[in-house]
């Protein structure tokens, strides 16, 4: 049981976010000044769009803008088509229109959505209560690391101090648990425990609909307990009670491989009563301690169910939109986008990723002069390995056009390049160049041309859906504060 417990308190902080302010000050500010979130809206300078009450602040677009130049095979678009920040920012507020229409329509009363926002905003509660918890609590010595990098030779010192953490961690969020398990009185309803066991059993061995996995799925929990079996009552605490339906939900979290292979007994389902238990307890202890007043908690939250409203209503406005696609369709389809069938221009490339343009041309300069590649990379690389690659415009974008104007040995720059999250300064070797060839069609590319006309299908209408929305609802568009927003202007 200690064991099992260890594990739930390292997977409790594998989810804790260090925040600078604790929970219960962060109450304190939220209930001082109930209106200071919608002063700070109408007096922030980096809002470029308003609609109803949403705002779009200049990082937002930024980020949106960047996600928005790399390339993304749902949404296809040519090598000549880079959009641009006004284009960007229209996409984004006719979303917010999409979440303004669909909480008007009342999806988020969905069950789905309630059920996956309550686990949301319970896991933020857990970690802000446990990061304020935990603060100040854990010290690890020097004699501490040495021991642990004694022990086990192969840990460095950062390794080992992150070990020592993580376990120390996890011994004071099992003592809490056990303090906060005591102070909240939990009484286990030990007679329901074998009803339980054989329920499980049913749903395990003899589902009502046919089913290829061998384990429960989530809709059996939804559609073949009756009320009265989801309201069993398994344990109580003060201010509330876990229910068989909260216990199903414990299991069904868990991947079928690492589920208990005793839960049809009583000893197995306490076992993971105690799993399902430990959400609830911590969250009445954060309710307690003013965790859900946290203003940035309920961003959050409102930010993730605004995410769910717009995948739904995407959602319901496709659909009906689905194959089969008639085969002369098909074909004619294919005989007017041939170049898109076939493959593509290619290059093999090696590259050095640069800090600016500066290093950039320098690194350029000496292997100008004769310097061996792999010798100018040790001196100015971002990364200390690189590998001969193929790469296209389904990778590169915008910025293929610049290296397919290279030949083969020819080492090209500085030139820009998306580099993680970013963008940055490269210099490229050309090694080999392949042109786009076309192909005849064949029965083997049915399903890949078949989905790509449903897809532009799909856009299509959500394209048409947003412009119907933008004339529905009125919104404000601050020109001056994106003319400046260009993601390429790289230093």
């Amino acid at each position: 049981m200690k064991l099992f417990a260890c594990k739930l308190a390292l997977v409790w902080l594998g989810l804790i976010i260090i925040l600078s302010l604790s929970c219960a000050e962060k109450g304190r500010d939220a209930a001082e000044t109930p209106d200071k979130k919608t002063t700070q809206k109408e007096t922030e300078p980096n809002i470029v769009a308003k609609i109803g009450d949403y705002t779009i602040i200049k990082e937002e677009l930024e980020k949106r803008l960047m996600m928005e130049l790399r390339p993304n095979p749902y949404e296809p678009r040519s090598e000549n088509e880079t959009p641009d920040a006004k284009t960007v920012l229209m996409k984004m507020i006719a979303e917010k229109a999409m979440v303004i229409e669909a909480r008007k329509q009342n999806f988020q009363e969905d069950e789905t959505i309630q059920a996956v926002l309550k686990q949301y905003k319970e896991k933020k509660l857990v970690n802000l209560l446990l990061t304020n918890y935990l603060q100040g609590k854990i010290n690890i010595t020097d004699s501490e690391i040495d021991e642990k990098m004694k022990a086990d030779p192969e840990l460095d010192r950062a390794r080992a101090q992150a070990m020592l953490t993580r376990d120390k961690s996890g011994e004071l969020v099992n003592q809490y648990y056990n303090e906060l398990y005591k102070k909240f009185h939990v009484q286990k309803k030990v007679d329901n425990f074998y009803k339980t066991a054989q329920i499980h059993q049913r749903l395990l061995l003899n589902p009502k609909e046919p089913r290829k996995a061998v384990f429960i799925r989530i809709n059996q929990v939804k559609n073949e307990l009756t009320t009265e079996e989801k309201n069993i009552v398994l344990a109580t605490y003060d201010g509330g009670k876990i229910i068989l339906k909260d216990w199903f939900d414990a299991l069904c979290e868990l991947s079928p491989p690492s589920r208990p292979r005793d839960l049809h007994t009583p000893q197995g389902v306490e076992r993971l009563l105690e799993r399902a238990l430990r959400m609830p307890i911590f969250v009445a202890e954060a309710n307690l301690y003013g965790c859900d007043k946290d203003e940035n908690l309920i961003k959050q939250a409102t930010d993730y169910e605004d995410g769910m409203l717009l995948n739904k209503t995407r959602s319901e406005k496709v659909k009906d939109i689905k194959g089969p696609i008639p085969d002369e369709q098909i074909l004619d389809y294919f005989n007017k986008n041939k170049d898109e069938f076939g493959i593509q221009n290619t290059l093999k490339i090696d590259q050095i990723w640069c800090q600016d343009i500066k290093t950039a041309q320098k690194a350029k300069a000496e292997l100008d002069n004769g310097k061996d590649f792999e010798e100018v990379r040790k001196s100015f690389s971002l990364q200390e390995k690189s590998f001969p690659f193929n790469t296209s415009f389904s990778s590169e974008g915008l910025f293929f056009k610049d290296l397919w104007k290279g030949e083969p040995n020819e080492v090209v720059g500085p030139i820009k390049g998306f580099y993680r999250d970013g963008i940055k300064w490269r210099i490229v070797k050309i090694l080999e160049k392949t042109p786009a060839t076309l192909k005849e069609y064949s029965v083997d590319m049915k399903n890949r041309i078949e989905m790509k006309i449903l897809d532009e299908q799909r856009n299509s209408t959500l394209e048409k859906y947003r412009k119907e929305l933008l004339e529905k609802y009125s919104y404000e568009i601050y020109d001056d504060k994106i003319r400046d927003i260009d993601p390429l202007d790289i230093p």
